[in-house]
C-alpha cells in the first residue's frame, strides 16, 4: 500500500466529472482548491463534485483550501501586454503609475508600500526570478532600477525581494472573505500563504473558527524571514501542517539552498508531530507530457525518502493535459521510494518523555510494531491525534484510523501511512470491541487468520484524547 499521500490541485482540466473521477481513482488523497484563481462559486462546485464522487467510490478525500495571500505583482503593459527588457537598461516600478500604462521603461506596481520596503542595492526578482532588477534609488512612488537579468515580462507577474523582507500582511481582505467560503465548503485544511510569524497562523485559525470552520491550518513556508531560528519553530507549532512551497521560497532564498531547506523543514515538522506537504513543480513537465522527466522522478522520490507526508501536484492536474497520468506516475514513484530501508526505520523521540497518555500509547504501539511481525495497526480515534503521532514513526505497517466521524476520516487522509475507516461501535466491552475491529479488517481483506495486529482505544467512546489502552491480538484468537 502507498503510504505517501498525494495532493492534487483542481482546475479546468478536472472540471469534467469523468476526468475528476479517473483522477480520484488514480490515487488522489487530498484535493487542493487554489483560491488564487477562480471565484467562490467555482470552488464550491468543485468541492461538491469531489464529495459526490467520493461517496460514489466509497472513498475519503480531503479538501484543502489554499488562500492567495499577498501576492505582490506588477500592473499591466500597453498593447499586447508584454515587453522585452534588455540587460543594463533602466526600468522603473511606480506605484502611482496608472495600472495599464506599462512599457519598456516602466510599469505600475499593485503593492503601494513597495517603495518603503526596499532600498538602493536591493534586488527585486520578477516572474519567479526570470527577471532580475537591481535598485539604484527611490524617488517617491518610483523605484529606479537597472535590468540585471533581462527577458520577456508580461502583465501581473509576481515580485519578490531577494532575501525577503516585504512587509505585506499575510492575510488580505480577499483572504478573509475566502476563509468564510472555506467554512461553507467544510474544508478539512486551510493553507495560509506567506506567513511571517505564528500570529499570522493564529489569526487565520481565529477567523476560520468564527466562521464556523474546523479545518486544520497549513502554514505555507515561502518567505525567507519565516526560516529565521525561533520563528520557524513557532510557525510550525502554531500550525497543524506545513507546506514546503518551493516556488516563492526558492526565489527569495535562492534555488541552490532549497534542497537542504526542504530536508530541514520536513525533519522539523515531523519532530514536532506536524504533517508536511512538499509542493511546486514536482512533475511540471507532465503539464504537456504523458511521462515525467528523470529529474522529476528523483525529486518526488527524495521527498518521500526525506519523510514528507504528501507530495503535491499543481498545474499538472489543474490545467495539464494528463491529470490522471500525472497522479498515476506519482503513485508509482512513491511506492518504489517507500521500499528503501531508510523509509522504514525511525529513532523519532526514542530518548524523549511524553506529555499525554494517548501520545505514549501511540509511540509504544509503533515501537512494538517495528519489533514484532505486526501486519496492521487499528487506532480507534475521535480527533485523529493518535494516528498522527503513530505516523511520525517510520515503518511499513499500515495504520488504520477507525472513527465514526466523517470529518476525522477526511483529516487523516493527509497523514503518511494512515488510512481512514468509518467505524462505529456502541459496546463498552473491550473484548467485544477487539473482535468488531478485527472482523472489520477481515471483511476488507486487510488481514488473515493468524496475523498479529495492534489495537488502541480508550475506555470511553466519544472522548477526545482518551486513548489509554493497547492490545496485541492474533487474528482468529480473540
Amino acid at each position: 500500500m502507498r503510504r505517501t499521500k498525494i495532493v492534487a490541485t483542481l482546475g479546468p482540466a478536472t472540471d469534467d466529472p469523468a476526468i475528476l473521477e479517473r483522477a480520484i481513482r488514480a490515487g488522489i488523497d487530498v484535493v487542493r482548491l487554489n483560491f488564487s484563481h477562480g471565484d467562490a462559486e467555482t470552488h464550491k462546485k468543485r468541492a461538491e463534485a469531489v464529495k459526490a464522487i467520493s461517496r460514489k467510490l466509497n472513498r475519503h478525500v480531503g479538501i484543502l483550501v489554499d488562500l492567495q495571500g499577498p501576492k505582490i505583482r506588477i500592473a499591466r503593459f500597453q498593447g499586447d501586454g508584454k515587453v522585452h527588457l534588455r540587460e543594463g537598461a533602466r526600468f522603473d516600478l511606480d506605484t502611482a503609475l496608472p495600472p495599464d500604462q506599462g512599457d519598456e521603461r516602466q510599469v505600475g506596481c499593485l503593492y503601494s508600500d513597495l517603495p518603503k520596503d526596499v532600498k538602493p542595492g536591493d534586488v527585486l526578482l520578477l516572474d519567479d526570478g526570470r527577471i532580475e532588477l537591481g535598485i539604484d534609488r527611490i524617488e517617491g512612488s518610483r523605484i529606479v532600477c537597472r535590468v540585471v537579468l533581462g527577458g520577456e515580462l508580461s502583465n501581473h507577474k509576481g515580485i519578490n525581494k531577494q532575501g525577503g523582507g516585504l512587509s505585506a500582511a499575510a492575510l488580505t481582505d480577499k483572504d478573509r472573505e475566502d476563509i468564510n467560503t472555506a467554512a461553507e465548503i467544510d474544508a478539512d485544511y486551510l493553507a495560509v500563504s506567506f506567513p511571517r510569524s505564528a500570529s499570522d497562523i493564529r489569526e487565520a485559525r481565529d477567523l476560520l473558527r468564527a466562521a464556523g470552520g474546523e479545518a486544520g491550518i497549513v502554514a505555507k513556508i515561502e518567505r525567507a524571514e519565516a526560516l529565521e531560528p525561533g520563528v520557524i519553530e513557532s510557525i510550525v507549532d502554531a500550525s497543524d501542517a506545513i507546506m514546503v512551497a518551493r516556488g516563492d521560497l526558492g526565489v527569495e532564498i535562492g534555488d541552490a539552498q532549497l534542497p537542504w531547506v526542504q530536508k530541514d523543514l520536513i525533519k522539523l515538522a515531523r519532530s514536532r508531530d506536524r504533517a508536511v506537504i512538499t509542493a511546486t513543480q514536482m512533475m511540471e513537465s507532465m503539464i504537456h507530457s504523458p511521462m515525467p522527466t528523470r529529474a522529476e522522478v528523483f525529486d518526488v522520490a527524495n521527498a518521500v525518502i526525506d519523510g514528507t507526508d504528501a507530495v503535491m501536484l499543481s498545474a499538472e492536474t489543474a490545467s495539464g493535459k494528463y491529470p490522471d497520468k500525472a497522479i498515476a506516475a506519482m503513485v508509482r514513484i512513491c511506492k518504489e521510494a517507500e521500499l528503501h530501508p531508510r523509509v522504514r526505520q525511525s529513532t523519532h523521540r526514542i530518548d524523549e518523555t511524553f506529555d499525554y497518555i494517548d501520545e505514549a500509547i501511540a509511540m509504544a504501539s509503533m515501537y512494538i510494531a517495528n519489533h514484532l511481525p505486526v501486519k496492521a495497526i487499528g487506532a480507534q480515534t475521535e480527533s485523529g491525534s493518535t494516528p498522527l503521532w503513530m505516523s511520525r514513526i517510520s515503518s511499513g505497517i499500515p495504520i488504520y484510523a477507525l472513527t465514526q466521524h466523517e470529518k476525522t476520516c477526511r483529516k487523516v487522509t493527509l497523514y503518511r501511512g494512515v488510512y481512514p475507516i468509518s467505524f462505529y461501535s456502541t459496546t463498552s466491552d473491550h473484548a467485544v470491541l477487539n473482535r468488531e475491529i478485527i472482523n472489520e479488517f477481515l471483511s476488507r481483506d486487510l488481514v488473515k487468520p493468524g496475523d498479529l495486529v495492534i489495537l488502541t482505544k480508550g475506555d470511553l467512546t466519544g472522548v477526545r484524547g482518551g486513548t489509554n489502552a493497547l492490545k496485541i491480538a492474533r487474528v482468529g484468537a480473540v
